[in-house]
This record gives structure tokens, C-alpha cells and sequence, in this order.
């Protein structure tokens, strides 16, 4: 499909740069907690939001993602840091670094293969489970954090049965700064009055952290005035503690461990995991650009993995095209990817001339932001959705995120992969056909190109039909013919929904014919569809 032009002229300038400096306000408060939960130094988020910005904006293929650090990489990283340095997550931070500059090498590699289509190859259920899981994993290990203790859980599961206990037990000051946090970002999308709903949530949580910590004296807190049991430990530090010059926080990764199997491990999680994300956010936020314009993802791709390769390099956390923060870009009304480069001279030009302010804000703020956005991954819509996709659809969401909770994230993806393939072939669907989709192109003497279908078309095997209508030019007439299907998946009746939506609106006619051939296997309207008793 053609990209509309992009908008190029001078006006775009106060738009961008205003667009940059909103999601600036966003993107800081964020990436001091994300690296903080990461295991890593609180700049550490920020080296990446930076570096992301300054150089993705200029050579990736998105014009309006924002790159930085996200919520969906800190199970990763806090895992490779802890394996690396031996149950220490500070022990493994510089380990960890190193297989983040691997993990940029292999996305470099990736780009240039022109890999970016194999993000297919993830069934939408698996991934649903996937930030499902990781939004779980997020809420347990930071709520210790909202009440001022300390969660010494040698694995998530021990961690979540030890949460009841750690929450009876909280620092009153903290609770309080960490449930203010919570109300505002649940209230201020609410909040209807002119100037006040345009300033970000996160930064009024910031915002009215600082102040309550003024208050309270958190930089010098008085011992409580009551007993902690012994088996609850408060924590060393209630605020952010950064070095006073920004060049200190700036660290070399150590490559001694690249001979091991945990590295690679490592590596491959980063890439994986970060690969993906990006894409999906990517090619997200395409839909949501007014221009409808199309996003070069094998490109963008191998930016995001030259901007990881520095990253890594400098001391950094790995980055993705971010979907939240690119949502509050086009919301704020920008029109290229100077926006994103504007958010990242924002974040240097901040911590380099202010580190005194980001000192002062409670780590309770910081957590009550990331307990919110684990939130909204691990939602009750999230499990009703995968309810409403039928039984096998909820058995596999399910079974993702229960395999991800007691092994890794990685170990859990391909668990729900293979729960999928083995329900396909379950369902008499051969091998062979587990890879290659049997369909046909019919091309009418008035140009309407037919596309039909027969056999399964699963998650798995859908590769290079993607491949084709990805070519085909704008206004021609397209149908997908489905009466001849035995099976089609959840993933593939999602993708064909979309790319008709997309291909209408840029001005070309798609239908869909043949479902009435099948049916249903869940209340949703894209549920996966066998074909009906004959």
C-alpha cells in the first residue's frame, strides 16, 4: 500500500516542538521509574529516552513514534540483571548493559533481513497474555514500593503470596504519597477545566509527590513512631537518588560474561521482547496518525537497534517505539518525527541543568505510575476480551501468562506458541499446512483483484499473503473470499479486519465474503471461525 506525503513544510516547527515538550512531561517521570523497577540507575531510563529521541527521530521509519524505555522491558531486564549478577540485580547492571549492546547488534541484523514481518509468527493471544503477565509482574513488585518496604521474594509467585502481609505493614507517609498518585491518575482524565486538563497526569502525580515529601521530610524522615514485624523490612531511601552531574551517570558495560548461556539468554529475551513491542507499537500508532501514513518497520527496526547498540553503551536502558507516549504525541498534534527529537532535547537539557529536582521526588510517585500502567495491561477487559474470543482463546491468554509467572517471559511466549500450534493440530490440521496457507489470486476484467482462501489460515502460515497485500497499490477493488476456509485464527481474522479498515480509508474498496460458511468460536466478532457441518 502507497504512504500519503508526509507533512513537510516549515509549519509543522511550533507544533512539534510544542508536541515534544508535552510529551517530555510524560515521557521523564516514566523513565525514572522504569529504570528504578528495571533493577538499573534511575537516569539510566533517561540516557535511553535521549538517545532515542536525538537519534531514532532522525533515522528510523516512523514519522510519529516516541522512542524510550517501556513498562513491557522490565521484566526482561530485571531478570537479566538479577541471573547476570547472581541474584544482585546492581551486581548485573553492567553485565546487563552488555547484552543490551548484543541485543541492538541482532536488531541491526534483524532490520536489514527484513524481519520485520515475522512479528506474525506471535498468535495475538499469546501476546494479550504476554503484557497481561507482565502488567502482573509490574503491580507485585512495585506495590511493596507504594508502602515503603521492601519485597525480598526470591521469584514473582513468593513475591505476590508475601504482598497481603508487606500492605498490612506500610509506612503511613508513603502510602499516602503513593494512593494520592493513584487518585489523580484515575481522576485528572476526568477533570474538564481549561488550562489544568492539558497538563499530563504523570506530572501532576509528580508534582504532588515532591510537595507531600517537602511536608513529610522525606530527605530526613523521623523514625516511625511503631514497631515493624522483623520479617518486614522498611526501605534505605524514600526518594530518587541520582548523582548531582548528569556525565557521572554514564557507564561501561562489562562483557565478561558473554560466554554464557544466561547472556544469551539475555540477549535474546531483549530482542525478542523489544523487537515486537516496537513493531506492534509502531504499526499502532500508524493508525492513529491523521495523514495515514505507513511506517517503515524493518527501517525503524534497525534504528531502534543502532539507538540500543549506544544505549547499552553509555549505561542505558534498551528502547522501544512506545505506543503511550507516541498516543500523547499525535494527541498534542504532531506532525513529524522532530517531535520525537524535541522530547529528547527537553530530557538532556533537564536532568543536565535540574538533577536537584528529580532528587526530590518520591519513589512511592514513581511506583504508583508503573502500578497504574501494570494495570491497564492486566485489566478485567483484558481477560473478559480474551473471554469473548471463546474457550481455546482464553485457554491460551491463560496459559501465557501462567507459564511466563513461573518461568520467564521468554520461556512463556513460546509455551502459549506451542499451546497453539498443538490446538491446530488437534484440529486435523497437518504439518505442512501448520506453514504454507493454501490460497489463490483471481484478477476481473474491471481489475477487482479476489483473494480466496481454502484450507486453514492460521497464525503460522499467513506470512506471505501479508507479504503480498502489503505491495498491492490504493484504489484498486480487493475481496477476501473465506468460503472455502475449514479454519481461520483469532490472529488472522484480526489482521484481514484491519487491513480492510486501512485500505478503505485510503480509498480503496475491500470486502469480506464467505464467513456465513463458518462459524463462530466465540462471542466476538473476530473470533476464530470454523466451517459449518455440511
Amino acid at each position: 500500500m502507497t504512504t500519503p506525503t508526509a507533512a513537510g513544510s516549515r509549519n509543522h516547527w511550533p507544533a512539534d516542538i510544542s508536541a515534544g515538550f508535552q510529551v517530555f512531561l510524560i515521557a521523564l517521570p516514566l523513565c525514572l521509574g522504569i529504570a528504578l523497577a528495571s533493577g538499573f540507575p534511575p537516569l539510566s531510563g533517561v540516557i535511553s529516552a535521549i538517545v532515542g529521541g536525538l537519534l531514532v527521530s532522525r533515522i528510523g521509519g516512523a514519522p510519529l513514534t516516541i522512542t524510550g524505555p517501556a513498562a513491557g522491558l522490565i521484566v526482561v531486564i530485571l531478570d537479566a540483571a538479577v541471573n547476570l549478577g547472581d541474584g544482585d540485580p546492581a551486581a548485573g547492571y553492567r553485565y546487563t548493559l552488555a547484552a543490551i549492546v548484543c541485543a541492538g547488534l541482532l536488531q541491526i541484523a534483524l532490520g536489514y533481513l527484513k524481519a520485520g514481518r515475522y512479528a506474525a509468527l506471535f498468535p495475538a493471544s499469546v501476546i494479550h497474555g504476554m503484557l497481561a503477565a507482565i502488567g502482573i509482574i509490574i503491580i507485585a513488585k512495585q506495590l511493596p514500593v507504594m508502602a515503603g518496604v521492601q519485597n525480598h521474594a526470591p521469584d514473582i509467585l513468593t513475591g505476590i503470596g508475601e504482598l497481603p502481609r508487606q500492605l498490612i505493614f506500610f509506612v503511613p507517609q508513603i502510602g499516602l504519597i503513593a494512593l494520592a498518585g493513584i487518585a489523580i491518575l484515575i481522576g485528572w482524565p476526568h477533570l474538564k477545566h481549561g488550562w489544568l486538563h492539558k497538563l499530563p497526569a504523570p506530572i501532576v502525580v509528580i508534582a504532588s509527590g515532591i510537595l507531600l515529601g517537602q511536608v513529610f521530610g522525606l530527605a530526613h524522615p523521623a523514625p516511625l513512631d511503631f514497631r515493624m514485624p522483623e520479617d518486614v523490612d522498611v526501605v534505605s531511601d524514600f526518594l530518587v537518588n541520582i548523582p548531582a552531574d548528569f556525565s557521572q551517570a554514564f557507564s561501561w558495560p562489562d562483557f565478561g560474561k558473554i560466554a554464557s548461556l544466561a547472556f544469551w539468554q539475555s540477549v535474546i529475551s531483549i530482542c525478542l521482547v523489544g523487537s515486537l513491542e516496537s513493531l506492534l507499537s509502531a504499526a499502532a500508532v500508524d493508525k492513529l496518525d491523521p495523514l495515514r501514513r505507513y511506517s517503515d518497520l524493518n527501517r525503524e527496526l534497525r534504528a531502534i537497534g543502532i539507538a540500543n547498540t549506544l544505549s547499552g553503551l553509555m549505561g542505558g536502558l534498551p528502547m522501544i517505539a512506545e505506543i503511550v507516549r507516541s498516543s500523547a504525541n499525535i494527541e498534542a498534534g504532531a506532525q513529524t518525527s522532530w517531535a520525537n527529537f524535541c522530547h529528547g532535547v527537553c530530557l538532556l537539557v533537564f536532568v543536565a541543568l535540574f538533577p536537584s529536582v528529580i532528587a526530590t521526588i518520591p519513589l512511592a510517585s514513581l511506583a504508583a505510575l508503573l502500578v497504574y500502567t501494570g494495570f491497564r495491561l492486566a485489566s478485567p477487559k483484558a481477560f473478559a476480551k480474551s473471554m469473548d474470543l471463546g474457550k481455546e482463546q482464553l485457554l491460551l491468554f491463560l496459559l501465557t501468562i501462567a507459564a511466563i509467572l513461573v518461568s520467564n517471559l521468554l520461556a512463556g511466549a513460546l509455551a502459549g506458541i506451542a499451546a497453539k500450534v498443538a490446538l491446530h493440530v488437534g484440529r486435523g490440521v497437518s504439518l505442512r499446512r501448520l506453514l504454507s496457507m493454501s490460497y489463490h489470486i483471481e484478477t476481473a476484467t474491471d481489475g477487482t483483484w479476489t483473494v480466496k482462501v481454502s484450507g486453514a489460515a492460521l497464525f503460522s502460515n499467513f506470512l506471505a499473503l501479508k507479504s503480498w497485500l502489503t505491495e498491492i497499490q490504493d484504489g484498486r477493488a480487493l475481496i477476501f473470499d473465506l468460503s472455502e476456509a475449514e479454519l481461520i485464527d483469532h490472529t488472522v481474522m484480526e489482521f484481514i479486519a484491519q487491513y480492510r479498515e486501512d485500505y478503505i480509508a485510503q480509498g480503496g474498496r475491500c470486502e469480506i465474503r464467505g464467513l456465513s460458511a463458518t462459524e463462530p468460536l466465540g462471542r466476538a466478532e473476530l473470533s476464530a471461525r470454523v466451517r459449518k457441518p455440511s
